[in-house]
């Protein structure tokens, strides 16, 4: 069994683009730069997502058993020739790797991205009360943050070296400024609206692609009997309209843990009724105590479901869908999250990016401990 990502975004016309090796460091600030892993020229590519102490290895055979080609540098881009299944390591589930011209990646700590830059735009699209701006996708592995407006605020961002100040492939954001560099080049102003610690950035414009008001268009709007059910057991997800599944995906939901970190029988994703309260284009969440809390900013196609953080949401920070392990949300790849959120209501206007609706006639979620 083998297969390509699932990749299912346009491609891009990249005449006059910059060419696709150390592009996402390339053009910041001199004064900013920090040296880049070499990008592969490929389509496929995957993303290391593990950061040291910990390391990634290429192996010779899709077994943790086989000998070590060499160990991947952090965020370091691989060529992604095909999925396969191997032999899971202990304590796992997943038996999918990612066969590369060097060997094989356990695919869960692979990201799959591709290189794609694009031609910044001249103008923002969008009027909101607080000026113009844009909605913009990251479609390239990486690209570094100059941080606008010191000193930094966000727990994050003390906690990671400066090198690792970067948005991921698949990463939305809020663009409100066009403005250059000292060498001319074009950077886009980050500038987060929902859930923000106040942090605006820099980054280079050639990263970012606009997103248009048709690709996040409701999907089958005019069925009324909606819902979705999570099997926290199967680690899946289903959206029903009647009684007939019309989209299905593997999911990562909260794990058996209690507050202190140890095992527990209790699901950190609760089963039971829920309804959608609260939709979101790109949300910084954050939570969780110290050693043990969490910091991700621009989360994208996040729909609020229990409580005021559970939420099922885009992750790029793994690719181990199908088994349990976050805080509570439940994880799902960019494009089957980008899916749901389109899917579901409430509906959310495109220029705000946001809605709450408190009622409990927004689409329900049942979260199930079914065995079959």
């Amino acid at each position: 069994m083998s297969r390509k990502p699932n990749f299912t975004r346009r491609e891009f016309i990249k005449t006059g683009l910059v060419g696709v090796g150390g592009f996402a460091l390339s053009q910041l600030p001199i004064n900013k730069r920090i040296p880049s892993l070499q990008i592969p020229d490929a389509k496929y590519l995957g993303r290391n997502t593990v950061y040291l102490p910990n390391t990634l290895p290429i192996r010779t055979k899709p077994s943790v058993d086989s000998n070590i080609v060499r160990t991947l540098g952090e965020d370091e881009c691989v060529i992604w020739l095909r999925e396969v299944v191997g032999a899971a390591p202990t304590g796992k589930i997943n038996r999918r790797w990612v066969e590369t011209p060097e060997g094989y990646i356990y695919a869960s700590s692979l990201q799959p991205v591709q290189n794609l830059p694009n031609q910044p735009v001249n103008t923002l699209p969008l009027q909101t009360d607080k000026g113009p701006g844009m909605w913009a996708e990251v479609t390239v592995p990486y690209v570094n943050l100059q941080i606008y407006n010191p000193p930094t605020r966000a727990p994050w961002l003390s906690e990671a070296p400066t090198s690792l100040w970067r948005l991921y492939y698949s990463q939305v954001v809020w663009v409100d400024e066009i403005t250059n560099d000292s060498e001319g080049n074009i950077l886009y102003r980050i500038n987060e609206r929902y859930g923000s610690y106040g942090d605006i950035f820099l980054a280079d414009a050639k990263a970012f692609r606009p997103i248009t008001q048709d690709e996040i268009s409701p999907i089958h709007s005019d069925v009324i009997d909606k819902h979705i059910e999570i099997n926290i057991n199967h680690q899946s997800l289903s959206c029903y309209e009647g009684n007939r599944e019309v989209y299905y995906c593997q999911v990562s939901t909260g794990v058996k843990l209690d507050e202190n970190g140890l095992p527990s029988d209790k699901w950190a994703t609760s089963p039971g009724e829920f309804w959608i309260w609260r939709k979101v284009i790109s949300l910084h969440m954050s939570g969780g105590g110290t050693g043990a809390g969490w910091d991700t900013m621009a989360v994208p196609w996040t729909s609020l479901f229990i409580g005021e953080g559970v939420a099922i949401h885009s992750t790029h920070w793994h690719n181990d869908f199908g088994t349990p392990r976050s805080h509570g949300c439940v994880n799902v790849s960019p494009q089957d999250a980008k899916w749901i959120f389109r899917w579901t209501t409430p509906t959310v206007d495109f220029t705000v990016g946001d809605i709450t609706d408190n009622t409990f006639t927004s689409t329900k979620i049942k979260v199930i401990e079914q065995l079959y």
